[in-house]
């Protein structure tokens, strides 16, 4: 009886302990991404991923150094990640929704940004800066149908 204690006992402090290892590195990963250190930054997310690959902050973070970087659709791939980890805080899934957005808006992929950030608005429907980016995003695809209208008028009136 007191080996099967034991063994539960260790069980519980090799998890905090991993789990107070993955901390320290999403905290030394936000220290670098205070500093605008993204790369390093990155670094520091990913060793917290390999002790903790579900861990929502360093999934989240990761995507946001990665999207400083300019790597928009890794970044899309660590967002996407967080909302399969969250299903319980409304806030934290608005957060990944309205990041997927961005960075589909930057990879231009106007359509894709606007249904990310309805999904983001259903999940907190006062979140003003989504509702500012998905009225941003629905003026840009509006203005590029009309570009393609224009294009295929002239197209058309050329062939005259």
């Amino acid at each position: 009886m007191k080996k099967i204690v034991y063994i539960i006992l260790m069980f519980f402090v090799t998890i905090a302990v991993t789990a107070q290892k993955e901390s320290s590195n999403v905290r030394a990963g936000n220290k670098l991404y205070k500093a605008s250190k993204f790369t390093e930054a990155e670094i520091e997310y990913r060793k917290g991923l390999l002790l903790n690959p579900k861990s929502f902050e360093a999934n989240f973070n990761l995507g946001n150094s990665l999207f400083k970087q300019k790597k928009y659709p890794e970044a899309l791939e660590q967002y996407n990640n967080t909302t399969a980890l969250q299903n319980y805080d409304k806030s934290r899934i608005a957060a990944a929704y309205h990041n997927i957005g961005n960075a589909l808006l930057s990879d231009k992929k106007i359509e894709e940004a606007i249904e990310a950030y309805k999904k983001g608005l259903k999940n907190n429907p006062s979140d003003n800066e989504t509702r500012y980016n998905l009225a941003y995003a629905q003026t840009l695809l509006k203005n590029q149908k009309n570009k393609d209208k224009k294009k295929d008028d002239k197209k058309d009136k050329d062939k005259e």
